[in-house]
């Protein structure tokens, strides 16, 4: 038994994941490549290896002649007899090649096949278990910065976070752990080239799914996300079990769910709202925490009215706009807001109480939805954020 060569094989699968097959694979094409170093060609070589004991053996086939023309395929019948008393003239008889005899060039090169070959699988083991691990959350280890990029290490493989793929507000230092999301696993020759993000949308997902069972399990399902990198995500959710409050679960005792979130991801706000299949109420929530007096949507075009009241419209709207164009992110509505006057004045908005026909408009009457925002701390409150950007708003005006 070639206990040295079964120890290191055994190592080496243990340590780099690399099966013990493949090892004596390149073993047995390490020493064809050295039998055709020394010989001139390997044409006629076999190689045959156990792999319980790992012991091997290398023979050349050669054909018995009476005049030796070609060493490496011909053997005089003189010394054929010497190795098989019944050997003539004609047959093909093995013979066995003493690898210890092989040159020193011929051994370096046999080396270099085995450490190429073990190369080449332990990228391929890599890429495999890292190409299962796409669209889905790691954690890494900051390294260093190439420019604008990031290197990222994520244990046995290094990812790169690009400059376009990073949150502005961030800013990482060196040996610091951060969760990013694995965007793309690409072969090449040098090693799989993994690109991952701080600024998906699925990462907010994925971190959910992480921290609340009821998303991982399947009995909260997040609808739809809009995500506005490093300020402000809404998420849509809904509950498969009418006993579960989704929103609740997402928000966790006392926010820490939600909060856990929003450490992770540098202090990002976090708007929860329920989802809805209808789409004026999934609008309403949407537009939350801004009061909304009626909504009036048009599935087939995909757009709809929103009438708040004359003091809500600044923080319906959001500063710079944001709260609107998530909403509309996130229901996929083109949505256009109004303060009561102004639909009044351009006549979208009739005064119910005055009006007996109400079956031409679509509309929603305005529900404390209170229990459906998200507030986990001061700093992660949307109600908080909301009465910052009114302040916001005023002062711009």
């Amino acid at each position: 038994m070639n206990t040295e060569l079964l120890g290191a094989l055994e190592l080496l699968e243990k340590e780099k994941n690399i099966s013990k097959e493949t090892l004596l694979d390149a073993i047995e094409q390490s020493l064809i490549q050295a039998c055709k170093n020394h010989f001139g060609k390997a044409d006629n070589i076999k190689v045959s290896i156990d792999p319980q004991t790992c012991d091997f053996h290398v023979y050349a086939e050669r054909t018995v002649v009476e005049q030796v023309e070609d060493p490496a395929l011909q053997i005089s019948l003189e010394k054929a007899l010497q190795i098989s008393g019944r050997a003539q003239i004609g047959d093909i008889l093995q013979v066995p090649v003493n690898s210890k005899e092989f040159g020193r060039i011929a051994t370096q090169n046999a080396k270099n096949v085995i450490l190429q070959k073990i190369r080449e699988e332990e990228r391929k083991v890599i890429y495999n278990e890292y190409y299962g691990k796409e669209k889905d959350v790691v954690t890494g280890i900051v390294q260093r910065n190439l420019g604008r990029n990031v290197s990222i290490n994520l244990g046995k493989a290094d990812a790169i976070l690009n400059e376009n793929e990073q949150v502005k507000t961030e800013h990482f230092r060196p040996t610091e752990r951060i969760k990013v999301y694995i965007l793309e696993v690409k072969d090449t020759p040098k090693g799989p080239r993994i690109l991952v993000s701080r600024t998906h949308p699925e990462l907010v997902k994925r971190l959910f799914e992480s921290e609340v069972a009821e998303v991982r399990d399947g009995t909260v399902e997040i609808k739809s996300i809009a995500r506005e990198a490093g300020s402000r995500t809404k998420i849509a959710v809904w509950s498969n079990d009418p006993d579960v409050d989704p929103v609740g679960a997402c928000v966790g005792m006392n926010g820490a769910r939600v909060n856990a979130i929003v450490n992770e991801l540098r202090g990002e706000k976090i708007d929860i709202i329920n989802w809805s299949d209808n789409p004026a109420i999934l609008i309403e929530n949407a537009l939350s925490p801004a009061k909304v007096i009626a909504v009036m949507a048009d599935p087939d075009e995909k757009t709809a009215l929103v009438v708040v009241p004359d003091y809500q419209l600044s923080l319906a709207i959001g500063k710079e706009g944001q709260n609107a164009r998530l909403a509309a992110r996130l229901t996929g509505f083109k949505i256009d807001i109004k303060s009561e006057t102004q639909a009044r004045e351009a006549g979208d908005f009739y005064d119910y109480e005055d009006e007996d026909d109400l079956d031409e408009i679509e509309y929603e009457e305005y529900e404390d939805t209170s229990m459906d925002e998200v507030t986990p701390s001061d700093e992660s409150t949307a109600a908080g954020q909301a009465d910052e950007d009114v302040a916001e708003n005023e002062d711009e005006e």
